[in-house]
């Protein structure tokens, strides 16, 4: 049988790391194994599902480069199979029609509290075969003997007795299915071989077996992954600093950032800490998933990120840079001037929107100096070296790299002054700040006239206020 997994997300909301982290690992088991890997929205849950919901989700996968193999396939549309098979199980005697009212099990439920016991339906309707002119829902009749045995890939043999399991809901009061029927179906529609899910579902995993078996259905196999905590132990949520995945995209991580750092939460390959996506694919395994429960930490998830920034191609970084300065309204094009900026910035930017804001002094011009590099930098014994390369650089007519560079020396010669005397000054004049490529590459970048403009503003400046 060929391999096949599936992401299978509730459109209620945004997808979130813990989400992602389910995706990759389908996606990665699927491409190690030459499988198939498809994406479907669970859909059933009409008061809670929306069209926004599921566009966040395919838009996040298609931005991590994790998009399905096949058509994606939305659970709405797929009530009719789910009712066939609820006739089939009827039919059969493995689903039975319940007229319990809410009152009698809220009773039965409160019944179970006094005397310390799980409540469990008790069965009350799992015989009755007349027809009612009266609400029901439909159960799934459940073995009450025997046991649920099965292999999980990363938690090892997992054994329930069925004596421990209800006779369960598969479809509502209003004929809608619930969870468990209908992902069993998929998955047997879909020819799923493998289901990769959050340990948080490993509770319904023998109820869907034994759907399987009253079906005659081929069993997936199944691997239940650990738990994501925040730092102090408990449930990841939003206060432990973990954001939607398309609001980290959006404020400037790399989505191969993303897929090192999710991968390594939970999954080990030897002590292998860095590593890009496609690589990543070659080497996965469900043997190296811990059982234990992995905690997010942003501080290396930014850490990582910078790692990513540093060694992704510039043109690469410079394509995905362009829209976070289209944010501050600029509209950049990749030249020469551009990859200078890249490579200035790469060792230093921890996200693209840090980079933008480094770049966006080379566009737009400033008001605001640096508080620390104007203190340090623009003094009065600044003003002669800056008038004096106003004046030489007034004399280029082909302003590139060498010419200013050759310049600089010439000013500092004319002056018999070392670089900080005038490069420290200067630097602060053209970026407003302390850091910056090279003097001849950030005037370049600039151009001689705003070049000049920015100096002259310098000028003004220490003559005001130092």
């Amino acid at each position: 049988m060929k391999i096949k997994t599936r992401f299978a997300p509730s459109p209620t909301g945004d997808l979130h790391i813990g989400g992602v982290r389910t995706a990759l690992f389908n996606y990665a088991f699927a491409k190690k194994n030459n499988g198939l890997f498809v994406i479907r929205i669970e859909d059933t849950d009409i008061s809670r599902s929306t069209k926004e919901s599921t566009t966040i989700i395919t838009s996040a996968m298609d931005r991590l480069s994790m998009q399905s193999d096949e058509p994606i396939v939305l659970q709405s549309q797929n009530t009719k199979k789910y009712q066939e098979i609820i006739d089939t199980l009827l039919k059969s005697g493995n689903a039975y029609k319940c007229y319990c009212n809410k009152q009698r099990l809220e009773d039965l439920k409160i019944t179970k509290k006094k005397e310390k016991k799980t409540y469990k339906y008790d069965g009350k309707c799992r015989y009755n075969k007349e027809d009612k002119n009266l609400p029901f829902v439909v159960r799934f009749k459940n073995p009450q003997d025997g046991r649920v045995e099965f292999d999980d890939l990363i938690k090892g043999k997992i054994i329930i007795e069925n004596s421990q399991l209800d006779d369960f809901i598969i479809a509502r009061s209003d004929g809608t299915p619930t969870y468990n029927l209908c992902v069993v179906v998929d998955d047997i529609t879909m020819k799923i071989s493998h289901v990769i899910r959050g340990d948080d579902h490993l509770s319904n995993t023998p109820k869907q077996i034994n759907i399987y078996k009253s079906l005659g259905a081929n069993i997936p196999k199944f691997a239940h992954l650990p738990m994501i905590l925040g730092e102090d132990g408990k449930r990841l949520s939003k206060r432990h600093g973990a954001s939607s995945v398309l609001q980290y995209l959006d404020d400037g991580f790399l989505p191969s950032a993303l897929i090192n750092y999710l991968a390594r939460l939970g999954w080990s390959h030897n002590d292998l800490e860095f590593f890009m996506p496609d690589d990543f694919f070659k080497i996965f395994n469900l043997k190296n998933v811990n059982k234990s429960a992995a905690i997010f930490d942003p501080a290396k998830l930014l850490w990582l990120n910078q790692q990513h920034i540093q060694k992704t191609d510039k043109q690469e970084i410079a394509d995905k840079l362009l829209q976070f300065l289209e944010k501050h309204n600029i509209k950049a094009t990749i030249d020469e001037k551009f990859l200078f900026l890249i490579e200035a910035f790469q060792p230093r930017a921890k996200t693209l929107v840090e980079m933008a804001l480094m770049c966006k002094n080379y566009y737009k011009d400033f008001n605001k100096y640096d508080e620390k590099a104007a203190k340090k930098n623009f003094n009065r014994d600044a003003i002669e070296p800056l008038e004096c390369f106003i004046k030489n650089i007034n004399n280029i007519d082909n302003f590139q790299k060498d010419e200013i560079k050759t310049q600089i020396q010439i000013t500092l010669d004319d002056l018999k002054i070392k670089m900080p005397h005038l490069g420290m000054p200067l630097r602060a004049a053209l970026t407003g700040g302390s850091f910056s490529p090279s003097i001849e590459i950030v005037a370049y970048i600039l151009g001689k006239q705003t070049t000049i403009k920015r100096i002259k503003n310098a000028i003004k400046y220490i003559e005001a206020f130092a």
